[in-house]
């Protein structure tokens, strides 16, 4: 496993969104980025929560993160565990009073938690391998070509490309 952080949210040429997610120690230019497709209102929550925001109302990961807190549970970690047929899985592991929880989740879910509860998430190698692509083409102040590069690779990509 992998630890990583959000760089940003970024649209595909289809104006999908993709949560950018980057190994933590990695200087910019360095290494692979993992895109992630979630929807609309993910984006909108994990951009949120990274921007250190308020909305007027809580927002469903805001209304996860009160009912964790009020009965006493704590992300511990969430996990991209594997990538099946285009598909991200991941967990949460909560830390409850009676004891460790592991649950199933959407990524996009995950990581919008997981920013607000300030936990670290983490990738599978493989599957960083697998779907990542490099940074040298994502990160910011980056030579204008690999910037049309990545723009290149947004128009093109499909979520089916990562199919194994």
């Amino acid at each position: 496993m992998i630890q990583v952080r959000v760089v940003g949210i970024a649209l595909d040429s289809a104006q999908q969104r993709i949560v950018l997610l980057k190994p933590v120690f990695e200087e910019p230019g360095e290494g692979r980025v993992l895109p992630i497709w979630v929807g609309d209102q993910e984006a909108t929550s994990i951009l949120i929560a990274v921007e250190g925001g308020t909305p007027p109302r809580p927002l469903t990961h805001d209304l996860m993160k009160t009912l964790l807190d009020t009965v006493k549970a704590r992300v511990e970690r969430i996990e991209v565990t594997r990538l099946d047929d285009g598909i991200f899985f991941a967990e949460i592991t909560l830390a409850t009073t009676s004891g460790r929880l592991v649950l199933d989740a959407r990524p996009s879910d995950s990581v919008a938690l997981a920013v607000r509860m300030h936990a670290p998430i983490w990738v599978a190698d493989e599957v960083l391998e697998e779907a990542g692509i490099p940074a040298s083409i994502v990160d910011a102040g980056e030579e204008e070509a690999e910037l049309d590069e990545f723009k290149e690779f947004l128009e093109n990509v499909d979520p089916e490309d990562f199919q194994g």
